[in-house]
């Protein structure tokens, strides 16, 4: 790296660690990639071929310390970049996997009650009742009981507490890539809540008190669309929009994952694909759906194909019968 890089960097972090402290943040740490060339070539390394706009989003993120909302088609990369971004970088990958229904007890932290009432048990009810707060009791031998008082601290103690994904990568002394996968299936207060997490990387646990980020951990959100999510949680992230790859690039995406293939069969795939996409379709085929077609493909030993051959693997791409039948109606017409 030249001196006039090095110069470059060292401002930003500056720059970085500055904001960072007086919002309140913890230490944004040293910066993860050097430049934009070295995100792109680096995500490139792992498997993963970015484009400008999704290199230059990973690389302001790391250096303003902001989360990144990548929205999109199912299939297109969004999860896979995040994993790739933990690859890269050597971080520990902490996913949050959203779904209807998902609140605080499964996504921040919950007591572990079994345990607690385990503990309440070996103590002696009895003897508990039979004291005041904070009044230890005495069994019909004279020895002594846990007060309830000392009972409390100890079954809200940290070896009681079941941290789930958000407290996990908040507490993590490691680099962490915290994943919070497909956020458009979450109703709007756990989504509150991530806002709130996301904006100072804090958790208040009433028993235990305040528990802060010791470092930043890398936030990649995923959504699909499903639904709009709030104005609030987008103005804290940055936002990137990752849509179906042009022909050029999921022709390469398509050398660079499937083992085997040759030039020409993963040019032909591409260009199938693309044409289906052009289709009225209930669910066009994603960049995932399409590796897993030309490994197929490789598998079943096809060198060269072309349209009235890809009917016989359509339920490979497509997943609807509906589907099915309206492209292989289609490939049937142009074969």
């Amino acid at each position: 790296m030249s001196a006039t890089a090095k110069a470059k960097t060292a401002a930003t972090k500056t720059a970085a660690t500055k904001t960072a402290a007086t919002l309140g943040l913890p230490d944004v740490g040293p910066p993860r990639f050097s430049s934009l060339d070295a995100v792109r070539s680096g995500l490139g390394d792992v498997g993963y071929l970015a484009d400008d706009s999704i290199s230059g989003v990973v690389y302001l993120a790391d250096r303003l310390a902001k989360p990144v909302l990548v929205e999109g088609p199912a299939g297109t990369g969004k999860t896979q970049l995040a994993k790739s971004v933990a690859e890269l970088t050597g971080a520990r990958l902490i996913r949050l996997q959203c779904y209807e229904g998902l609140d605080e007890s499964k996504a921040l932290y919950e007591w572990n009650y079994r345990k607690q009432l385990l503990r309440i048990q070996a103590g002696g009810p009895g003897e508990i009742e039979s004291g005041g707060a904070n009044e230890a009791a005495t069994d019909g031998e004279g020895r002594r009981g846990p007060s309830w008082k000392e009972l409390e601290e100890d079954i809200f103690s940290e070896e009681f507490l079941l941290a789930r994904p958000l407290l996990e990568a908040i507490r993590s002394t490691d680099p962490v890539v915290l994943l919070i996968d497909e956020v458009d299936r979450v109703e709007l207060e756990t989504e509150a809540l991530l806002l709130e997490i996301l904006s100072e990387y804090q958790v208040s646990i009433p028993e235990l008190g305040t528990v802060r980020a010791t470092r930043l951990p890398m936030v990649f959100l995923t959504s699909n669309n499903t639904r709009e999510l709030s104005e609030a949680l987008k103005r804290r992230c940055l936002y990137l929009h990752i849509d179906y790859p042009d022909l050029d690039r999921e022709r390469a995406i398509v050398r660079a994952r499937v083992p085997g293939i040759t030039e020409e069969l993963a040019d032909q795939v591409a260009r199938i694909v693309r044409s289906l996409r052009t289709l009225e379709l209930r669910k066009a085929p994603s960049v995932s759906e399409t590796l897993d077609w030309a490994r197929t493909l490789v598998i079943l030993g096809t060198e060269t194909i072309d349209a009235a051959g890809a009917r016989d693997t359509l339920h490979i791409l497509l997943k609807y019968q509906t589907d099915i039948d309206r492209a292989a109606k289609e490939l049937l017409s142009v074969s």
